[in-house]
């Protein structure tokens, strides 16, 4: 199923790839929990930094289930691991992803170069191909002609 080029708003995320982090985050934390709660030497504190790091280890996979790209009316916004930036349709001149990029980059109209890590094809290629081809329709359809440029 590829993404309506009419229906705005529509979001790309590596749902796929979201549901193994959050499946191995959730797993482990499970696992360390009972481990903390199952071995009778452990003191409080050796049980707690069990929790707290599979804690930390659920946090860290979250973090990198983060990434979608929502393109809207207005524009683009792209939230990657740390970052989120608002993007006007005709920021955006180029939608790249070539053989062996690990995620879609964006080509902007200062000379930069934004990553766009929502569409990324590790796990499933095909969808981030028809997802990447989508949002370049729809940035050519809302650049060209929902904008004009400075």
């Amino acid at each position: 199923m590829s993404a309506p080029l009419t229906g705005l708003p529509v979001t790309f995320r590596p749902t796929r790839t979201r549901a193994v982090l959050y499946t191995v985050g959730i797993a482990q934390l499970v696992a360390l929990t009972a481990i903390a709660l199952a071995l009778p030497k452990l003191t409080g504190g050796e049980r707690l930094s069990f929790v707290l790091t599979g804690l930390l280890v659920l946090a860290v996979l979250l973090l990198l289930s983060r990434p979608k790209v929502v393109a809207r009316q207005e524009g683009v916004t792209v939230v990657n691991l740390t970052t989120k930036r608002e993007l006007a349709w005709a920021e955006i001149l180029r939608v790249n992803l070539r053989a062996g990029d690990p995620w879609v980059h964006l080509d902007l109209s200062d000379g930069t170069s934004l990553p766009a890590m929502g569409i990324q094809p590790g796990i499933a290629r095909e969808r981030a191909i028809r997802d990447a081809r989508a949002l370049r329709d729809l940035t050519e359809k809302h650049g060209a002609l929902g904008h004009t440029a400075g």
